[in-house]
């Protein structure tokens, strides 16, 4: 991995393009100055105690913390990066330590004790922009927009292309989850509950569970079938059968998505999940500048249509599947999203600069990036196979139902389902894998 002075170097280099990007940005949409938060924490209704802090990305695209709230990023039009940073005098709470690091040369830093000393550092000339939560001690008066949506669409638009430095970032933090899926997955074969398994997990990554990109999906058995399962189970099942983890981590701000689904035992259900890892390794294989997302994710409905007829749950011509939208009943997301700061970065749907949006075909409508591939853009792969209940149900109702073998269904229902998700990065002349280096 990256040494600690080449990152450095990598960072050098990512602040001066993101800079640009909305030095660009300001240029064309007439503002001379942006006022970035970091934002605020927020307390529980009728309570003492706050809620988990989660920073607003823009800031995080500049400064690589996400635990300093109630500071701010100043930018103005020639480029120049002011940083009020808050550190409070209290002795209930942890307060942020001194700025340190690879990234503290690229900023004016100016310490504040109080929330409100960071109004005499806000610019009283030209037009200045908030982009974030408008909290204390911000008034709206006090700018000339408020989340502007040009100028965060064409923010936007630029964030599909990654830096170096966010692509190493990225790297770091799948190797930084895998240590916890590898952990996880031998919890499993001792016959640990969800929640040790889920506690594993943080134990490995050393994150505490607030810290995590996003809440861990832990799901033995039937539960894999549950494409949000957040419910930790904390007595193991009679009977392990099927394990799905969706688990990520953070480095620097950036995120990890990463799936993998196990068998307890060696049978036809694990021989499926070779299959379906299989089917994943094809799909990443074709990540290249110019290809169609859209079409990589049909591309996969066809896979499934060969699982279902491998293995004898449909009857139906693998075409005539897909055609019909049988193979939405057992794939009913999209194949993946662009990742970086945040685990599902935006922009996925823009057509243009602009804003204006290309959404997902009929009846693909989950799907979360109709941009086709290009270079710097790193994308999610995580094709799946589902026995979902209340969607086998719907297509028991429909005129498709005696093509299923019910009886083949039943037998798979136990396992719930299999989810297989790397990060690929699209480069010039194909694309690099960020995951399959720490996790097969």
């Amino acid at each position: 991995m990256t040494s600690n002075t080449e990152l450095a170097a990598l960072f050098k280099q990512h602040i001066e393009i993101i800079t640009q990007r909305y030095q660009t940005a300001m240029e064309n949409h007439g503002f001379d100055h942006l006022v970035i938060p970091a934002g605020s924490l927020h307390s529980v209704f009728l309570d003492d105690m706050s809620y988990p802090f989660k920073s607003n990305f823009h800031f995080n695209s500049f400064v690589p913390l996400d635990e300093i709230h109630d500071s701010a990023l100043i930018l103005a039009a020639d480029g120049s990066r002011t940083l009020c940073y808050y550190q409070p005098v209290d002795f209930w709470h942890v307060v942020a330590k001194d700025p340190e690091g690879f990234w503290v040369d690229s900023f004016d830093i100016h310490m504040i004790r109080n929330k409100d000393e960071v109004r005499a550092h806000l610019p009283n000339t030209g037009n200045v922009a908030f982009i974030g939560e408008m909290t204390a001690p911000y008034h709206d008066e006090d700018f000339d927009a408020i989340n502007p949506g040009n100028l965060i669409h064409e923010i936007n638009w630029y964030r599909a292309t990654k830096t170096d430095y966010e692509v190493e970032c990225i790297a770091q933090a799948n190797q930084r989850a895998a240590l916890g899926h590898i952990a996880a997955k031998e919890m499993f074969y001792k016959g640990g509950s969800e929640l040790e398994i889920h506690l594993a997990y943080l134990l490995a990554t050393g994150h505490a569970e607030s810290q995590l990109p996003y809440n861990n999906i832990i799901g033995l058995n039937e539960h894999a079938a549950i494409l949000h399962y957040f419910h930790y189970d904390t007595q193991a099942p009679q009977q392990h059968r099927s394990f799905l983890i969706d688990a990520g981590a953070r480095v620097n701000c950036y995120a990890s998505d990463i799936t993998r689904t196990y068998a307890f035992e060696q049978n036809e259900f694990a021989e499926m999940t070779g299959d379906m890892d299989a089917a994943q390794q094809k799909l990443c294989a074709k990540v290249q500048d110019g290809n169609s997302y859209i079409d990589l994710h049909i591309q996969h409905h066809h896979f499934v249509a060969d699982i279902l007829h491998k293995y004898k749950i449909c009857s139906m011509q693998p075409e005539s599947m897909v055609e019909t939208g049988v193979t939405g009943t057992f794939f009913p997301h999209g194949l993946g999203h662009h990742i970086g700061l945040q685990v599902h970065d935006p922009g996925g749907h823009q057509a243009n600069i602009e804003g204006d949006t290309n959404p997902p075909p009929a009846p693909h409508g989950f799907l979360r990036n109709t941009r086709p591939m290009q270079s710097g853009q790193v994308l999610t792969i995580e094709p799946g196979i589902y026995f979902i209940g209340s969607l086998l149900g719907d297509l028991k109702a429909s005129e498709h139902s005696s093509s299923i073998n019910w009886a083949r269904v039943a037998e798979f229902m136990p396992f719930g389902g299999i989810r297989i998700e790397d990060e690929v990065v699209v480069t010039d002349d194909g694309h690099r894998n960020l995951t399959r280096p720490f996790l097969d």
